[in-house]
């Protein structure tokens, strides 16, 4: 068991804790979760010891064990499972002393340890764990060298869950893995044998992976049952109680003034007065709870393009040796959205970079002329300029415009003035993902590429990239290991898998279905339909919206196909000499006809879904 007692500690004189207590049972698995600087990892290392408490005491079992991942396993020459073996200290010490020891009865207790904690099964076991992080079994066997600081740290977490210490705490942990990595983690912290406390900003692993909140908030710790989901409609019923009470204690008190203001001076009054004026005094007012931060995106909305926007016909990208990828037969319109599937280092982001023309690809590759495309990446976080400002990024980026109006702009991504001004080095993980995001849609892109880009982003920015993207009048195409951005955002899956890109069939959660089977091969078909409750008032009013946005695509699209009509209805177009102006007109007029195919197409899928909502 974890107690925290009465704990209180400040930095630099902002004091962090204040009187905060929490008790975690024995084999609860807990996402600490608050706003960012609230002091979760400062919280984390006064557990660990690294801080002197202030104030009050964490206590736990005399002999239990506390474990961490590591900022960054080195980079030696030491095989990865090798690493990984390594992390189990006892383990690693008991067969070093057991190739040494001549005494019969140290030998017969090595010996009795190394069966009581497991260790000859310890390969097989560390094995399994870096297989579901991501490094098949060649991989496992290169030195850590070979690979960067990203997968390093891939490595550094199994360590840390091999060694199974009593108490293990992970801040961030899915930041370095790609959805298969995440979800296996999930799967993994539900069935580890001890305590865990993880902060973590991934709603899914939130709600999947653990069974208690702890809440930091005003400097106190508070224990919740449940997953994030709960948490967060407890915390909202709450809020309003406390907002309700606040409300009605300012009403009283107002009435109780009026009175005393009124009636002080009459004499036949006073003793009334000063009775209330007691009562006023008493009263304790009730300060209602602060709203959370307001996390904003603001992308621009760029203009309308014909479709398709990009289009690939058996073209193939890879690094200068065999291709990555192959036969490339992909469209994209600018209402799409498209989460890219499949395990790591099928080639996701190399079909990114090709989308973004970050890498060359052979076959044909046919872009609309005007068409911009933004691209994200967690690299681009790492290279930003840290000795400039997110203001100089913009100066270099806008050299005409004035600074007002690049503030603006910073603010459209919740950087506000302090921000603007201090030095990327300075800034948050967070902060500067948002400037990234900023740089990457400055010129507001028909496609915008986003690789991971939630890394870093807490749970509230999260929400309000979902906004933003939901009201994007561009394409999206999206690499992510979040499940909820991808399930609120996604309305097209495609699967990278084996070299090939394909529309994939199923759903999220029958591919989710299939990462955790461990198949080798993605369900064709969606599974069963589950039963489900009756649609609530905001699920009919999102299909309804998906309905109208339908109906609003296939007017534009009819609109297009009229006037591509009327110009091939010109009798000045067949004349001779103009049959390569006929052939281009023509060329488009089918490509409007395909798009209308497939927005109907959709909305058919919509109306289907909203008849059946209803129905339900």
């Amino acid at each position: 068991m974890l107690r925290i007692h009465d704990l209180s500690y400040s930095i630099n004189g902002r004091p962090l804790f204040e009187g905060a207590s929490a008790t975690i049972p024995t084999g609860h698995k807990v996402g600490l979760v608050g706003r960012n600087g609230a002091g979760k990892t400062t919280l984390f290392r006064l557990i660990r010891g690294d801080l002197a408490l202030e104030g009050g005491e964490v206590s736990l079992p005399s002999r239990a064990k506390i474990g961490g991942v590591a900022q960054e396993v080195p980079s030696s020459s030491t095989s990865l499972i090798d690493t990984v073996l390594a992390a189990d200290t006892e383990r690693a010490s008991l067969m070093a002393e057991a190739e040494t020891a001549t005494d019969a009865g140290r030998i017969a207790a090595i010996q009795t340890r190394l069966a009581d904690i497991d260790a000859w099964s310890a390969e097989g076991r560390a094995s399994a764990i870096l297989k579901g992080l991501g490094f098949d079994a060649e991989a496992q066997l290169r030195p850590c060298s070979d690979f960067s600081g990203g997968w390093r740290m891939r490595v550094a977490l199994a360590g840390v869950l091999f060694a199974q210490p009593d108490l293990l705490l992970l801040d961030e942990p899915t930041n370095y893995l790609d959805l298969e990595g995440a979800l296996w983690l999930e799967s993994y912290l539900a069935k580890y044998p001890h305590t865990v406390i993880i902060i973590s900003h991934d709603r899914g692993l939130l709600n999947r992976a653990v069974d208690h909140i702890l809440h930091l908030e005003d400097r106190k710790l508070t224990l919740y049952a449940g997953g994030y989901d709960t948490f967060a409609r407890t915390r909202a019923e709450q809020r309003a109680v406390l907002a309700a009470e606040a409300q009605k204690v300012a009403t009283q008190r107002a009435h109780m003034q009026k009175f005393v203001d009124r009636f002080r001076a009459k004499a036949s009054k006073a003793k009334q007065a000063q009775s209330r004026l007691k009562m006023l005094e008493k009263l304790t007012p009730i300060t209602p709870p602060a709203e959370a931060a307001r996390h904003v995106f603001s992308f621009p909305a760029p203009e309308e393009l014909s479709p398709p926007i990009l289009r690939l016909e058996g073209a193939s990208v890879g690094y200068g040796g065999p291709p990555v990828l192959r036969g490339l037969d992909l469209r994209i319109d600018q209402d799409d959205r498209i989460a890219l599937l499949g395990r790591n280092g099928e080639g996701k982001s190399t079909l990114s970079k090709l989308l973004a023309e970050k890498l060359a690809g052979s076959g044909s590759i046919t872009r609309a002329s005007k068409l911009r495309v933004g691209y994200f990446a967690q690299h681009q976080v790492d290279e930003l300029e840290l000795d400039e400002t997110p203001l100089q990024h913009l100066q270099r980026a806008r050299p005409g415009e004035m600074p007002p109006r690049l503030r603006a702009r910073l603010a459209g991504f919740g950087l506000m003035a302090e921000q603007a001004e201090t030095v990327v080095k300075k800034l948050s993980g967070g902060q500067k993902a948002r400037l990234s995001l900023l740089l990457a849609t400055l010129d507001a892109p028909h496609l915008l590429i986003l690789d991971e880009p939630t890394n870093h982003l807490d749970i509230e920015s999260r929400e309000a990239l979902v906004e933003a993207l939901t009201a994007y009048t561009g394409a999206v195409v999206l690499v992510s290991h979040d499940m909820h951005l991808l399930s609120l955002v996604a309305d097209r899956l495609w699967l990278v898998s084996n070299g090939q890109v394909t529309p994939y069939e199923g759903d999220l959660e029958s591919y989710r279905d299939f990462l955790l089977a461990g198949s080798t091969k993605p369900a064709r078909e969606k599974p069963a339909a589950r039963e489900k409750p009756k649609a609530t008032r905001d699920e009919l009013s999102t299909l309804r919206s998906e309905l109208r946005k339908c109906e609003a695509r296939i007017a534009k699209l009819e609109e297009m196909r009229n006037k591509l009509a009327e110009k091939l209805a010109d009798p000045a177009l067949y004349d001779d000499g103009r049959a390569g102006d006929l052939r281009v007109w023509q060329a488009k007029y089918a490509e409007v006809m395909e798009g209308l195919d497939r927005a109907e197409a959709l909305w058919m899928r919509a109306q289907e879904a909203l008849d059946l909502a209803v129905a339900d």
